[in-house]
């Protein structure tokens, strides 16, 4: 997982590459979203304002064809990462959800307003204990602008 302070440390180091570049355009659209709607850009990215408490998970969630984005705009939250291979697999790889379901022990980060995180695929994440939380969620395809399989 990286956590990047800012939004300008984001739009800094990853500025080039389109899935990148759609990424800022999610961002930038943040004032025209409702809470809780998929909305997509393309083939390569689907993003939501997601908003107030979540549901402790108790598993660690990870993915393969996607990875997400979630940048802070109110409040705090811990997430719990860990490397995939270091888990104890729960739930097999669906292909429909691009997700897989892991348990055991990570580390803990606290994010808050303005945080930036990328959840890569090698790891796994879980979140809880969010106060106050306003975020946007990405979902991006690992592939660089679009879907092999279309």
């Amino acid at each position: 997982m990286i956590i990047l302070n800012t939004l300008e440390d984001f739009k800094q180091i990853y500025h080039a590459g389109k899935k990148w570049q759609r990424c800022i355009e999610a961002i930038n659209n943040l004032e025209n979203i409702k809470p809780d709607i998929f909305y997509s850009i393309g083939d390569s990215l689907v993003y939501r304002l997601a908003e107030g408490p979540i549901n402790n998970m108790d598993l660690f969630e990870g993915n393969r064809r996607y990875f997400d984005v979630h940048y802070y705009i109110a409040g705090q939250e811990t997430v719990e990462v860990a490397a995939k291979n270091e888990l104890t697999p729960e739930m097999a790889y669906s292909d429909e959800t691009d997700r897989e379901y892991f348990c055991g022990q990570g580390v803990k980060h606290q994010l808050k307003a303005g945080n930036i995180i990328i959840c890569e695929n090698h790891g796994a994440y879980r979140f809880s204990q969010g106060k106050g939380v306003k975020k946007m969620i990405l979902k991006v395809t690992i592939e660089e602008t679009y879907f092999l399989n279309k």
